[in-house]
């Protein structure tokens, strides 16, 4: 088990009306080790029974030999952890904390194309494993980043992402919006048609078969149970499928 350790909320941004930014460091730890997709648990002074003051939120920062992470989080109407955390924690504020955990993690090797499939904060883990793979010059196949959101305004990153795709071969980022109107410039929908458009347009041409592929699924619980579904559908197998639940 993880020891617990005391982390600082360095800095504090707001990203939209709901989402905010958390840089925590852990003044005891020389640099905070961890592979791009994990996650940490924080507890929280919510509850008197410890297992329900936990959360866990995947670290959206990736490693770069500092005791410094990121976390971005989303308030939840009547969520006991994430109005403690935007009502009570300023900069300067101490979080309990224990992690790297999970295994939502990049293949040793990328040989199959990487579908990165999320919702709302479900991009934290994603913009870890592709700013990973630009840093270090990882070789890769196709990557898409599909993320719904309801408006342009939630597109957490984006700016970020559209940076990233302009400098990373073979990265293409995918916002789609399912609330947006009057704006024809932007993808309007859910994310399933996307990736599913993608993989039936890249079977090869003479035999029509399916490029060898892994799923990262990560957001709301009915997002992901879709995808799963549709996923098997187009004929793709349970292993090529990876989940991180929220909600």
């Amino acid at each position: 088990m993880l020891p617990w350790l005391a982390g600082k909320v360095i800095k504090i941004q707001d990203e939209t009306n709901a989402t905010r930014r958390f840089w925590i460091q852990v003044p005891e730890l020389e640099k905070f080790d961890f592979a791009p997709g994990q996650f940490v648990t924080l507890d929280l002074p919510i509850h008197e029974q410890k297992n329900k003051r936990w959360r866990s939120y995947s670290i959206a920062s990736w490693p770069d030999g500092t005791n410094v992470i990121e976390l971005v989080i989303v308030l939840l109407e009547g969520g006991l952890g994430t109005t403690y955390l935007f009502n009570e924690v300023t900069v300067g504020s101490e979080l309990i904390l224990r992690g790297p955990q999970g295994v939502f993690t990049l293949p040793p090797v990328i040989e199959k194309d990487l579908y990165f499939i999320c919702t709302g904060t479900g991009i934290a883990p994603f913009r870890a494993m592709v700013r990973h793979i630009y840093n270090h010059s990882i070789p890769h196949e196709n990557i898409y980043l599909i993320f719904g959101c309801r408006k342009c305004g939630d597109a957490l990153y984006s700016k970020e992402m559209q940076e990233l795709e302009s400098q990373l071969g073979a990265f293409k980022y995918l916002p789609t919006f399912s609330r947006e109107e009057g704006n024809d410039l932007v993808r309007k929908g859910y994310v399933h048609t996307v990736y599913e458009d993608i993989c039936i347009n890249n079977k090869t041409a003479t035999e029509q078969i399916l490029r060898p592929a892994h799923f990262y699924l990560c957001g709301w619980k009915n997002m992901i149970d879709e995808a799963k579904q549709r996923i098997l559908s187009l004929g793709y197998d349970k292993k090529d499928i990876h989940l991180e639940l929220y909600g």
